[in-house]
């Protein structure tokens, strides 16, 4: 499957098939689009344990497979010589 920005249930007799990506961060009741077929980058994420639910889905937002990604974004080192980063 294609991952392109076309919608619909015209689409549907695409060939190859195309289609798209929802993505949710940590169980949002949410997700995001992705049509791009460009590496997924979030920024942003608070240190701490967080999962991404990736779909594949069709142009009419059937999903088609899904994975999680779950990974750790570890507290940043302290340094006490470094002044940004000292605690008082």
């Amino acid at each position: 499957m294609r991952v392109l920005p076309v919608f619909g249930a015209g689409a549907l007799q695409e060939s190859p098939r195309v289609g798209h990506i929802h993505i949710s961060v940590d169980d949002a009741p949410w997700h995001f689009v992705d049509a791009s077929g460009e590496t997924i980058t979030l920024v942003g994420l608070p240190p701490c344990p967080h999962k991404v639910l990736i779909e594949l889905a069709d142009p009419t937002h059937r999903v088609l497979t899904r994975e999680i990604v779950a990974f750790a974004i570890p507290e940043k080192a302290v340094s006490a010589t470094d002044p940004r980063t000292a605690k008082p």
